[in-house]
């Protein structure tokens, strides 16, 4: 056996391990009693250990470095990369690290889902201190085993190739345009009325309703399902993908498009490719284009007046008529912009700004710039000045508002603008491509729309780098120019 094929039988073993974790996890977010959790937490910790085991065996090296001189095609020189890459991230790491990162994140994320609703700061930052910690005793390996900051050591581990100083220049062009863009589009809406749609909306209807357009959009219901989670989440795996969702009685709006947007991640995963199913080769590409499909999604079709158009007779067999949902006013619902407190909520135009802000404070963090103690007065200050909004006192929507950092999911955060940027790239791309793409969503043929993504994003998986994977699918590297123009064509 070559030493290639080998390291697949090696890789294929940490694919089923992973298949396990995965589905694990997603029954702790969604079915597990309260009082398992201990249990649970101790499972999956002893598991990351036996994954980061059979990672980290000595005869690896040796395999990889036969392997680089054995004949590969190109998807299998692609695969060699992605676990040498693989292999690399998680050789460094000891292995008491990978076990307490593991048990600290799940004890802080169970106790969040009670502490968030209370308002529980003094609590919630205690259980985050020692995430924080051992969060920053990784990012210190890694950086010194990569030669990059702390923190770009944990960003290229969700987006790899990505540095805080690309970031800051993105990120900080978008603060120079975005606070003068809320204002106008705010002044615009000021005389448009906007009815509010008139609950309740039972659980049961938003539900039927949500699976309705999951269908609608493509997803395949033989390889995956809909639940319910304190934080809306896409899990599983490609071959038994996971969405959650929460529902508010009162408002169908945010559970819907959370819907939308969590099977744009679905339908990525569903369409990656089975033949190489159990390869890192066939992974996602990076969490950025990972986000980019769940906002193509949620913003360039779900907030689309011709999608709005489609969906309406949905909304109308599953809730009862009202003047609200007159399409006119759906679509100013859809669009409104309104600075506020919840990122996962946030219209379109304000959404960077809650990125932003993470991104600042949690790599403030793991530099050691910051403390967690120091987050809720960081976290006040950048509201007000990037949106205006006063928290002090409010943390349950505000620095407890969010899943990721319970974990020590550092490094996660700006994906989610780099999805956004990224998605109205490749929406502008298929506008090349099929000019009449606006009429083809009003009539409900979202079928050459897939096919573009299926063909030019979900099928590659990590057969490219990201940058040559945006370049082949839309002839360039990433431009933040087409965010900037989708934003002011819509809202303007």
């Amino acid at each position: 056996m070559t030493a290639y094929k080998e390291l697949t039988k090696r890789f294929h073993r940490m694919h089923q391990l992973s298949h396990l974790s995965s589905m694990a996890h997603w029954d702790q977010a969604t079915m597990m009693p309260e009082g398992g959790n201990d249990a649970r937490a101790e499972a999956l910790a002893e598991l990351s250990v036996i994954m980061h085991q059979s990672m980290t065996q000595p005869d690896l090296a040796d395999l990889f470095a036969r392997a680089k001189e054995e004949s590969l095609d190109e998807w299998e020189a692609a695969n060699l990369r992605e676990m040498h890459t693989h292999w690399q991230n998680e050789n460094v790491l000891p292995e008491d690290l990978v076990r307490d990162k593991s048990l600290a994140g799940a004890k802080c994320e169970h106790a969040w889902r009670s502490q968030r609703p209370a308002n529980d700061w003094e609590g919630f930052a205690a259980n985050l201190k020692p995430v924080v910690e051992l969060s920053r005793k990784e990012a210190e390996i890694r950086s010194q085993a990569t030669g990059v900051s702390r923190y770009d050591a944990l960003l290229n581990l969700y987006e790899p190739g990505m540095t805080s100083a690309k970031l800051d220049e993105i990120f900080g062009d978008v603060k120079t345009w975005l606070p003068e863009l809320i204002t106008k589009v705010q002044a615009k809406q000021k005389s448009e009325s906007c009815l509010i749609p008139e609950g309740p909306f039972s659980v049961a209807s938003q539900e039927a309703l949500g699976r309705d357009v999951m269908g609608l959009m493509g997803f395949n219901f033989n390889g995956g399902r809909l639940d319910v989670s304190a934080h809306p989440f896409c899990g599983g795996v490609p071959e038994d993908v996971r969405l959650t969702t929460r529902y508010d009685e009162s408002d169908f709006t945010q559970a819907l498009m959370g819907v939308v947007h969590e099977t744009g991640h679905a339908c990525y995963e569903q369409n990656l490719r089975r033949d190489w199913i159990s390869q890192p080769v066939s992974e996602a590409r990076s969490m950025g284009i990972h986000e980019s499909q769940s906002l193509f999604f949620e913003m360039q079709i779900g907030r689309h007046p011709a999608f709005l158009s489609l969906i309406l007779p949905l909304l109308k067999k599953h809730f009862a008529d009202q003047p609200a949902m007159a399409l006119d006013n759906l679509q100013t619902l859809y669009t409104r912009v309104n600075p506020a407190f919840i990122r996962v909520d946030a219209d379109e135009v304000t959404y960077p700004a809650h990125v932003i802000l993470r991104y600042e404070i949690e790599r403030a963090l793991m530099e050691g710039e910051m403390e967690v103690d120091d987050i809720p007065a960081a976290w006040n200050e950048k509201m007000q000045a990037y949106l205006g909004v006063d928290t002090r006192g409010n943390f349950q929507n505000g620095p407890m508002q969010d899943i990721h950092w319970t974990d020590g999911s550092f490094g996660y955060f700006p994906s989610y603008t780099l999805g956004a940027m990224y998605a109205a790239q490749q929406f502008a791309a298929i506008r090349k491509v099929l000019p009449d793409v606006d009429a083809m969503i009003g009539k409900g043929d979202l079928a050459p729309i897939f096919a573009w993504l299926r063909e030019n994003i979900w099928r590659n998986g990590s057969r490219y780098d990201t940058d040559t994977l945006i370049t082949k699918a839309t002839g360039e590297s990433l431009n933040p120019q087409f965010f900037r123009e989708h934003l002011e064509a819509r809202y303007l």
